[in-house]
């Protein structure tokens, strides 16, 4: 596959973060939006909000009545939230603070949601506990975790090469992040106190931008890439996106554009 001229990374990682997951994570912030049901006026916890993108399109479901909050333990994250939020909605107060100690009042919220975030929470079950504490009695909670990565290509390939980039170290932290099950979330939730706790696989066809440029950008913001760049470099990160590139390339259309399936495990609960 033909290389992209003069790539280079550039700006922050959560500015990044922004630009290159946008596109993996839009489907699935719309399923998980559904599943809490929002209404307007409701009032809304994106937890473990990231840059924003769940806390966004919920301030346009719940409307001006509403009120919506994201909490991420990342500053820079935030930051980049703050800097992203439109105006036209509700104002949408972000705040930095750890999934298991929330500094919000008991049954503050209508629904907490999680777009791909608990995979990464030291310890669920106190997450869970703490989301069940601010949601309010017969308020929903809804999160997303990537499934098996069997499931989806292009993880699966993400894999093979932070294997070979980054080591076996690397690649099995890369696997734990996929290991939260189905059987481990609903277990968690009904022990946090949330009831009707369901879970099913919810998969999406996702166009991506030229492999050649936005394999090595969406890489290198993972915590897996960013640990290639740290101790191998910026050379040796745009030698792993080629490769991703290359083991994509069955899936690619001539203008470099990829769709390929991904697979999350959408979790749903009541308080």
């Amino acid at each position: 596959m033909a290389d992209a001229p003069g790539f280079q990374l550039k700006g922050s990682a959560p500015e990044r973060y922004e630009q290159y997951v946008a596109p993996i994570m839009a489907p699935f912030v719309t399923a998980l939006l559904d599943a809490v049901d929002l209404y307007p006026g409701a009032v809304v916890l994106d937890l473990a909000c990231g840059t924003g993108f769940a806390a966004r399109a919920a301030a346009a479901r719940v409307g001006p009545s509403g009120r919506v909050f994201g909490a991420d333990v990342n500053e820079g994250m935030l930051k980049v939230a703050v800097a992203r939020h439109p105006r036209m909605y509700p104002d949408i107060e972000f705040t930095a603070a750890p999934a298991d100690r929330l500094p919000y009042a008991d049954a503050t919220f209508d629904a907490v949601v999680c777009q791909q975030g608990a995979q990464f929470f030291p310890d669920l079950d106190a997450a869970l506990a703490e989301a069940a504490r601010v949601t309010r009695p017969g308020g929903r909670f809804a999160a997303t975790v990537w499934a098996d990565r069997a499931l989806s290509p292009y993880f699966d390939a993400q894999y093979a090469v932070i294997e070979q980039y980054g080591g076996p170290d690397v690649a099995e932290s890369y696997a734990a992040a996929l290991a939260c099950t189905a059987d481990r979330f609903t277990a968690a939730l009904r022990t946090a106190g949330f009831h009707d706790a369901t879970a099913r696989e919810t998969t999406f066809g996702i166009t991506l931008p030229p492999l050649a440029e936005y394999g090595r950008g969406q890489l290198s913001v993972t915590p897996w890439g960013q640990e290639i760049l740290d101790t191998r470099g910026e050379e040796i990160l745009a030698e792993a996106g080629r490769a991703l590139a290359d083991r994509l390339a069955g899936h690619t259309a001539p203008d470099g554009t990829a769709t390929l399936p991904f697979t999350a495990t959408l979790t749903t609960a009541v308080r």
